[in-house]
């Protein structure tokens, strides 16, 4: 179950990499979305209000990439993936490059719920794992 669990964020991971934010067709109907910290933090519920969100995200920015550096299966529903974000916003004309994490939360084959975190060191935290020792 892992496994399959695995290469399912990896196939999201890796289309966000691509600047492809459009399909929503691996979330779960009723997915929780949740951005935990950062300049906007949010929730929402649902499918439907999903997509929206993350195009609004990417229209923010006038270039932004997103990278998966690693992946830890956390258990048999959760996959923690440490990103490397950077980008230049439209508004601000501001530069970001900072290491970010994804937790995925999966059940019978969909994300369950997304919680996006802009400090790396929060997810940790929230989770109880020991700081990142600065690899990957």
């Amino acid at each position: 179950m892992g496994s399959r669990n695995l290469e399912l964020v990896r196939s999201i991971a890796a289309a966000w990499g691509r600047g492809c934010y459009s399909s929503v067709e691996w979330a779960d109907p009723e997915i929780e979305f949740v951005v935990a910290d950062g300049p906007e933090p949010s929730r929402s519920t649902g499918r439907t209000g999903l997509a929206p969100m993350l195009l609004e995200f990417q229209k923010a920015w006038q270039e932004y990439h997103s990278e998966a550096i690693e992946y830890r299966e956390l258990d048999d529903e959760r996959v923690l993936v440490l990103t490397y974000a950077s980008g230049l916003a439209k508004a601000s004309g501001v530069q970001v490059g900072q290491m970010r994490a994804n937790l995925f939360h999966m059940r019978g084959g969909k994300v369950t719920r997304l919680v996006a975190y802009w400090n790396r060191e929060r997810a940790f935290a929230d989770l109880g794992l020991a700081p990142d020792s600065g690899a990957g």
